[in-house]
């Protein structure tokens, strides 16, 4: 009997993530959108800089992963509470290493890829898997929630220089992400590619889609944005996923329990 049947026979139990479905991916990029705006409102319409910022979203997330990997069960709210934290000390992150520190936005987003790559590859030799439904234990989680940051931070530095760097803008880098995400979900639907690989692609890719819709939403015309101001997007955003989250069925996903 193969391994695929035996764990088809296995009892299902909940996982401590989201079953990924289409809200599921609505919801995350709402949540990517939300953390651009609100971390440049602390670093830059509040004036606090960015490594104030990071340290304060840093903190943040850090107690949010806590309450996440300490609950019984997945709770929408609580879930989704920490992506907007993994996504907003992302941001902060990402601007304080690209601009603060000068390593440059390309520089950023290929050190960040590593790192990204690095803790995949750590979860999978420690576990044999990197799929989201076999989060339902400390560790895994953790080995989750260090992916999650990091492709978070990644993205911002990926949206910053695919709109600045490369001379597309806000506009047209929204346009490129959200054609490489077509792409990765027309992959999903109509060839053998891994759905795994597939998932954390599309997962990495509405990070930097988030980010450059939040820019070009806040950002000065002078500078390709709608100059909006960033404490009401953000606040319109969040009244969005909120609605999202209550309206869109939130159920954990599941896997296949331990043998007996």
């Amino acid at each position: 009997m193969s391994k695929q049947t035996v764990a088809s026979k296995l009892p299902a139990v909940a996982s401590k993530v989201p079953a990924v479905t289409l809200g599921f991916w609505v919801i995350k990029i709402l949540a990517t959108t939300l953390g651009e705006t609100g971390g440049d409102t602390v670093t830059m319409t509040m004036n606090l800089g960015y490594l104030t910022g990071s340290l304060i979203f840093l903190s943040l997330l850090v107690v949010m992963i806590v309450f996440q990997i300490t609950a019984k069960k997945f709770h929408p709210f609580l879930y989704w509470a920490t992506i907007v934290a993994s996504t907003t000390a992302g941001t902060t992150m990402a601007d304080f290493a690209d601009r603060s520190l000068g390593i440059g936005y390309m520089g950023g987003s290929v050190l960040l890829l590593l790192c990204v790559l690095a803790v995949l590859g750590l979860w999978y030799r420690s576990q044999g898997s990197v799929a989201v439904d076999t989060v339902n234990t400390p560790k895994v989680e953790a080995f989750y929630w260090a992916t999650i940051t990091f492709s978070q931070t990644l993205g911002t530095a990926l949206g910053d220089w695919t709109a600045d760097d490369t001379g597309l803008g806000y506009e047209g880098a929204a346009l490129v992400f959200g054609a490489a995400l077509a792409i990765v979900g027309g992959a999903y639907f109509w060839t053998r590619i891994s759905h795994v690989l597939l998932f954390w692609a599309a997962f990495i890719l509405t990070r930097p889609l988030g980010a450059t819709v939040g820019d070009w939403l806040d950002k000065p015309l002078d500078h390709g944005g709608l100059a909006l101001s960033r404490p009401l997007a953000s606040a319109i955003i969040g009244i969005v996923m909120i609605a999202c989250i209550l309206a869109i069925p939130q159920k954990a996903g599941t896997h296949p329990g331990p043998r007996n």
